[in-house]
């Protein structure tokens, strides 16, 4: 589930939603009411229920061929994704949505994309699907593990790059 051409994506639990209102993020370093959508390359950080902490790792440029061994593996494509096993159950079961958005009220923010104005959905929102097998069509590992914490702290310190959402969420160190 991806963005086409002229649009972003905005994922959620909610198959109501009308139209976008800007608002404050509670998790955003941000402080400005915005309303927050994704583009293609990170629309795979949202195949997850929308409390379930994860943390991702990719190869990008500065990338050195020994962590990519290390994290990621060798021949294992050059993304991985880790969760907690206690999140396997919602994964399988979780009815996640996906609004398309028109692109052109949105500006590049972080990671994501922002608008400051409504925005109205393209159409109604689609069910995403199985999120196994988002991951395995899209070539990316998805790891289940007892903690992501020991995980995490090897991505932070690797030269892969990384993002980290809900880690509040992970059982705690």
């Amino acid at each position: 589930m991806r963005p086409r051409p002229g649009e972003v994506l905005h994922f959620s639990e909610d198959p109501t939603i009308r139209t976008f209102r800007p608002h404050v993020a509670a998790t955003s370093s941000k402080t400005g009411e915005y309303v927050w959508a994704v583009g293609h390359d990170r629309a795979p950080d949202y195949w997850f229920p929308r409390q379930c902490p994860r943390a991702m790792a990719w190869v990008g440029p500065g990338t050195s061929p020994e962590d990519r061994a290390r994290i990621i593996g060798d021949g294992s494509g050059t993304r991985v994704h880790a969760i907690e096993y206690g999140w396997l159950e919602a994964i399988r079961t979780v009815e996640l949505y996906a609004y398309r958005l028109p692109a052109e009220p949105f500006r590049p923010a972080e990671a994501a994309f922002v608008a400051t104005t409504e925005v109205t959905p393209l159409g109604p929102p689609e069910r995403v699907g199985d999120l196994f097998e988002l991951h395995a069509e899209a070539g990316i590992q998805l790891r289940v593990l007892p903690r992501l914490h020991e995980f995490w702290d090897a991505v932070v310190a690797s030269t892969l790059e990384f993002s980290g959402i809900r880690l509040r969420n992970a059982i705690a160190r």
